[in-house]
Parts: structure tokens; C-alpha cells; sequence
């Protein structure tokens, strides 16, 4: 039976930590769970990482107690291992803000193109439904200028109309169906594009 662990020095706690001796354990974490605390504390200023690092700290030392070195100062090695978790933990925080914030950055500019995306979408699938509702000229015109992409001379040729008629049954054509599109944002992009 090993002598009362709160009589033992430093170095006789590690020789029968090695021993698979719980009391030794119990005795080292109450020698030095304050210090190690106050020690990871100041650095986390954050009191549950700290406890965090601490219940590491003092797992680690019961799972590797078999492999400390005997003549190693326990104090040292303590202040060592807090001060490693505590920089481990420090690391994972910084990564993990990285991460969010790049994730951030990330999600909202695929956002905004997202949402342009389904705008455009929206408003060419309204426009086009408006352009169906045109009386048929005004159809024809508006769709020559809008989908060939044509000039108001190149659409007057082909129907064999005057300039001012073409300009007439767009402008006409657009009075018709920006009220209907009012509510979708780009959709003035589009009419003032046609009234070129």
C-alpha cells in the first residue's frame, strides 16, 4: 500500500503514477489543477475552453502515465502540455473563424448570383408571357427587336412599314407591359435595351 499521496514529493507521485496508482493521480490534480487553470486562463480568457484544456491536460497525463519520464519535473511538464492544448485549441479557433468566414464570403456571393440568377429567370419568363399577350403586329415588332435583336430600319424593311410605325408599336408595346412588370427589379434594363 503506497504512503499518503499529500506527503509525497513530485517525483514519488510520477514513480507510482506509473503504477497505475489512482491516488497519485488524485493527489497531482489537486496539487496543480489552480495553477494550470490560472496558467490557461490568462491565455483562452475564456473559463469553460479553459476547463476544456484542462480535463485534456489532465487525461493526457493519466493515458501516457506509463510513458513520463521519471526525472522530468511535473510542474514543467504540466505548464508544457496546458500551454501546447492550449495553443492546439487556439489553432482549431482561428481554422475554425477561418473557415466560417470564408464559408460566409462564400454562401453569400453564390447567393447573390443565385438570387440574380432566378431574377433574370423570373423576369425573362414574365416578359415573355406579357410579349404573348400583344395583339399580333405589335407581337411581331416587339419580338423582331427583342429576340433577332434587330434595328428599327431592319424591322421596317422587312415589313415593309415606315420607321416611325415600328418605333410607335414598341413604345405602345412597352406602355402595355411595364405596369405588369413592375414588381420584378431589371425589368426597366430590358425596355429601355428595346427602345434603342
Amino acid at each position: 500500500m503506497p504512503p499518503k499521496c499529500s506527503s509525497l514529493s513530485d517525483k514519488e507521485l510520477l514513480v507510482i503514477l506509473q503504477e497505475d496508482e489512482r491516488d497519485a493521480f488524485e493527489e497531482i490534480y489537486r496539487r496543480y489543477w489552480s495553477l494550470m487553470y490560472m496558467h490557461a486562463l490568462k491565455m483562452l480568457r475564456d473559463e469553460d475552453d479553459t476547463r476544456d484544456v484542462l480535463q485534456d491536460v489532465f487525461t493526457s497525463l493519466w493515458l501516457n502515465r506509463g510513458t513520463i519520464d521519471l526525472n522530468s519535473n511535473l510542474a514543467g511538464y504540466l505548464y508544457t502540455c496546458t500551454k501546447n492544448k492550449v495553443l492546439d485549441m487556439i489553432a482549431k479557433q482561428r481554422v475554425r473563424v477561418n473557415y466560417l468566414d470564408s464559408l460566409s464570403s462564400f454562401i453569400e456571393a453564390n447567393n447573390n448570383r443565385i438570387i440574380d440568377t432566378i431574377t433574370e429567370k423570373e423576369l425573362a419568363q414574365a416578359l415573355e408571357n406579357e410579349i404573348k399577350q400583344l395583339p399580333d403586329k405589335m407581337r411581331q415588332i416587339f419580338e423582331m427587336r427583342m429576340h433577332k435583336h434587330l434595328t428599327y430600319k431592319e424591322i421596317a424593311a422587312e415589313l415593309s412599314i415606315s420607321d416611325k410605325t415600328v418605333k410607335k408599336q414598341i413604345s405602345n408595346a412597352i406602355k402595355i407591359i411595364r405596369p405588369k412588370l413592375h414588381h420584378l427589379s431589371g425589368w426597366a434594363v430590358f425596355l429601355v435595351l428595346l427602345k434603342k
